[in-house]
C-alpha cells in the first residue's frame, strides 16, 4: 500500500509546511489575489492527497471497490498499485478513517451554508423593516440601503443580490469621493463571491481545528479578501481615498490602539499608505503557475504507477 501511505505523508507535511512558507512571504500584501489562488490550491491539494489515499486504500481493502474504481483500466494497471497484495486491516482502517473526515467535512461545510443563509435571511428581514422598498422598487435587485445610526458603519450584505448598508453617521464621516470607494470596496467583495472563500475556510477550521493549514487558511482568507476589495476601490479612487475611509470608519472603535482584536484594520491602512508597488506581470505569472502545480502534485503521485505501467 505504498501510494496510499506517499500520499498520507505529502498531505501531512503539505498541512504542516505550507502555512509557515507562505507566512514567511513577503509578496501576499502585494498581490493579494495571487494569495488567496496560491492557499487554495494549497487547502486544494492538502485534500487531495486524503481523498486520493482514501480511494486507494479502499481499492486495497475490497475488491469490490478495486473492480469498480479500475473498470475501465487497462490490464497490468492494477498490478503496477499492488492493491490486492497490500490489503489488509491497516487499508480498512485508513479507508475508514479518510471516509469520515470526508463526510465530517461535508457535514461542517453543509452547516456553515446553512448558518450564512439563516444569517442573510434574519438580516435581510431586519432590512426590510428598518428600510422598507420604496414604491416601484425591485425587491430581488441590488440595493444601497441608508439605516439611521450614530456609529459610522458600512458593510456588505451578500446574496442573489448583494447590498450595501450604510449608516447616516457613516454618510456624515465620509468625505468627498470616500464613501464611493467604500462601495467600489464592498462591490469587490461581491464581484469576488468572497463569502465562498470565508464560508468555506471557517467551516475547514471548525471542523479540524488542530490541522495548521486549516487555520491559518481562515485567518488569512479574511485578511486577504479585504486587502483585494481594497485594491479594487483604489484603483478606481486612490489608495488615498480608501486609507482615509478606513480611518473614519473604525476610528471611534479603538482599533488603532497598541493591542487589539482588528490588527487588520491598522495594517490595511498602513498598506494602502505605502504605496509598494505590484509585482510585475511575469512574477504574478510566474506565482500563479507554480500555485496551480501544487495540487497536480498528488495527482501525479496517485497516477505514476498506472502510467508507468502502460509505457
Amino acid at each position: 500500500m505504498m501510494v496510499p501511505a506517499v500520499l498520507l505523508m505529502l498531505g501531512a507535511l503539505t498541512a504542516v509546511l505550507a502555512p509557515r512558507l507562505l507566512a514567511r512571504a513577503r509578496w501576499p500584501e502585494r498581490e493579494p489575489v495571487v494569495a488567496l489562488w496560491a492557499w487554495q490550491c494549497v487547502v486544494g491539494a492538502v485534500l487531495l492527497c486524503f481523498g486520493l489515499s482514501m480511494l486507494l486504500s479502499a481499492a486495497a481493502a475490497w475488491q469490490a471497490v478495486r473492480g469498480r474504481l479500475f473498470a475501465a483500466a487497462p490490464h497490468g494497471v492494477v498490478d503496477a498499485y499492488a492493491l490486492g497484495a497490500s490489503g489488509g486491516p491497516w487499508a480498512a482502517v485508513t479507508a475508514l478513517g479518510l471516509a469520515g473526515g470526508a463526510l465530517w467535512t461535508g457535514a461542517m461545510l453543509t452547516g456553515e451554508v446553512l448558518r450564512a443563509r439563516a444569517r442573510r435571511r434574519a438580516q435581510g428581514s431586519e432590512l426590510l423593516v428598518r428600510a422598507p422598498l420604496l414604491p416601484g422598487e425591485d425587491p430581488s435587485g441590488a440595493r444601497l440601503v441608508v439605516l439611521e445610526g450614530t456609529r459610522p458603519d458600512a458593510w456588505w450584505l451578500p446574496g442573489a443580490a448583494p447590498q450595501l448598508v450604510v449608516t447616516t453617521a457613516a454618510l456624515g464621516r465620509l468625505k468627498g469621493s470616500q464613501l464611493d470607494a467604500v462601495m467600489a470596496h464592498e462591490q469587490g467583495h461581491a464581484a469576488a463571491r468572497h463569502d465562498w472563500l470565508l464560508h468555506c475556510s471557517r467551516a475547514l477550521s471548525r471542523g479540524f481545528p488542530q490541522v495548521p493549514v486549516f487555520a491559518a487558511f481562515e485567518a488569512e482568507m479574511h485578511r486577504l479578501v479585504e486587502m483585494a476589495a481594497d485594491d479594487v476601490a483604489s484603483r478606481r479612487f486612490g489608495r488615498l481615498t480608501i486609507a482615509l475611509a478606513l480611518v473614519g470608519l473604525n476610528e471611534d472603535r479603538g482599533v488603532f490602539g497598541a493591542s487589539t482584536q482588528q490588527a487588520h484594520v491598522p495594517q490595511r491602512v498602513r498598506r494602502l499608505l505605502a504605496a509598494a508597488p505590484r509585482l510585475s506581470a511575469g512574477r504574478r505569472l510566474r506565482l500563479t503557475a507554480l500555485a496551480t502545480l501544487v495540487p497536480a502534485i498528488p495527482l501525479l503521485v496517485a497516477f505514476v504507477p498506472g502510467l508507468s505501467a502502460l509505457a
